[in-house]
């Protein structure tokens, strides 16, 4: 379901990504691992389509993504694409509810079916008890499982994780990792991951080491 095919990347005279090829099969999850500096997350945000490759093919879903237009390129992105981060990146001042709803509204989705959407996911990922609270009210762990409500909410097939669990301690990390295979296993989505963490990456379909703008193995 992705093809990438000799990424290139620098920042100002910095080279980052030296001609990475990568192919990723549908439902498949795979973990990016490597050091601080590798390339993994300049990786995973040119396949998000939140940056753009200076050389290279980019194919998800059987469109090439560097054919499309901006406007094209921000519909295909909110249709295709859920984000984890590391930083959970919830609006502050909206409820877990009213965050999870957002990327449906960008689509253009109705109130009524997005509520409706985003209160089973809350149910499904088991945080339906904090749809009317801030994410100040909740714990990193329920802030983490709503953003991945929020990823989930228009049906993406490819879901992007970089650092899920990285600032969870070790019982919700491992919750949080069980919830990506559990999602596989029910709604059928591809995981990219980037993490650090090594049982994340010993539990994966399949893990891609970087290192030096390459990927090595």
């Amino acid at each position: 379901m992705l093809k990438a095919k000799g990424i290139y990347k620098s920042y100002g005279a910095l080279p980052i990504l030296k001609g990475v090829d990568l192919e990723v099969e549908k439902s498949e999850i795979v973990s990016i691992v490597g050091a601080s500096g590798a390339g993994k997350s300049s990786l995973l945000h040119i396949i998000g389509t939140l940056d753009q490759a200076d050389q290279g093919e980019l194919c998800i879903n059987d469109v090439q993504i560097q054919q499309l237009k901006a406007k094209k390129l921000a519909e295909f992105r909110n249709q295709h694409i859920g984000f984890v981060f590391q930083f959970h990146h919830l609006l502050p001042e909206f409820t877990a509810l009213e965050n999870v709803c957002i990327p449906a509204f960008i689509q253009g989705t109705s109130k009524k079916l997005a509520e409706k959407r985003a209160h089973e996911l809350l149910e499904l990922l088991g945080v339906s008890h904090r749809t009317s609270h801030k994410p100040t009210e909740m714990s990193g762990g329920e802030q983490q499982r709503v953003s991945v409500a929020r990823a989930l909410i228009n049906n993406p097939s490819l879901i992007l994780a970089d650092e899920p669990s990285g600032n969870l301690d070790s019982e919700n990390a491992n919750a949080l990792h069980q919830l990506f295979f559990d999602l596989r296993d029910q709604m059928k989505q591809t995981f990219i991951i980037v993490t650090h963490n090594e049982e994340l990456a010993r539990i994966s379909d399949r893990t891609i080491y970087m290192r030096d703008g390459h990927i090595v193995l």
